[in-house]
């Protein structure tokens, strides 16, 4: 389950539902918010394959250095993406969807693999958007649609900085802070637990960052904060307005 906060900050009880005030009074149906992986596709599970990395392990020193990158990637996503695998050979007829579809849909997974995909298949879905939003040459101020929705809706994008920050300090143990579109068309920060995906709960995932200690602590041991505040350095704005104009046209 994830925690909700409000466009203005102000914390939501723990519900499915969101109720935050809406940047606008368009509407999206909750199923069409696809693809979530990439702008243009959804995670192939015939079988899941580990994505290479866009860049260098060392081309994130800003934020992330080369030893935690590498074992980021190499081992802790590989380790999504084989345990994931393992649990599909138990109900092969599952790879026939999509890694989106199936966490979308935990309901109609059997029961005795349904935890492993959705930690795993979580884990996998958030690591493919996490390597994608991030660059060696990102940082600085959004541009384009994304900072226009950012004023919009937060005020500024230090006020959004601010409250992204304390939403991933706030989440207590391992998990990640996202913003996310939700289907009243409003951009909400959302933070969620383990490897729980946004779209369990019928939000696309623009943008986020893990607050698991395996992301940051090699550098940083407990200082969560800082590397908060320096993961804005690698920020790709560039992808991160690819999966807005995606789910943009996706609307009703």
């Amino acid at each position: 389950m994830s925690v909700l906060f409000a466009c203005q900050g102000t914390p939501i009880a723990d519900s499915p539902t969101p109720t935050a005030t809406p940047a606008t009074q368009e509407t999206f149906g909750t199923a069409q918010l696809t693809p979530a992986a990439y702008p243009d596709k959804e995670l192939s599970a015939s079988p899941a394959q580990l994505p290479k990395l866009p860049y260098a392990d060392n081309a994130l020193e800003k934020a992330i250095d080369a030893e935690t990158m590498k074992l980021h990637h190499d081992r802790h996503h590989a380790t999504y993406v084989e345990n994931l695998n393992e649990a599909l050979q138990k109900h092969p007829q599952l790879k026939n969807r999509s890694v989106e579809a199936m966490l979308r849909d935990l309901n109609s997974i059997p029961e005795d693999i349904r935890e492993s995909v959705r930690n795993n298949g979580g884990g996998h879905l958030n690591h493919t958007i996490f390597w994608q939003i991030m660059s060696p040459t990102g940082g600085g101020q959004p541009t384009g649609e994304i900072a226009q929705q950012i004023n919009q809706t937060f005020g500024s994008f230090d006020a959004f900085k601010k409250q992204f920050n304390e939403a991933g300090g706030d989440r207590f143990g391992s998990g990640w802070v996202w913003l996310v579109r939700n289907a009243q068309n409003q951009l909400q920060i959302v933070n969620t637990a383990n490897q729980d995906s946004p779209i369990m709960e019928g939000l696309y995932p623009i943008m986020g960052n893990d607050v698991w200690e395996h992301a940051y602590y090699l550098r940083y041991q407990n200082r969560r904060a800082e590397y908060l505040n320096n993961w804005w350095n690698v920020v790709n704005w560039s992808q991160i307005n690819r999966r807005v104009q995606a789910v943009s046209q996706q609307k009703s």
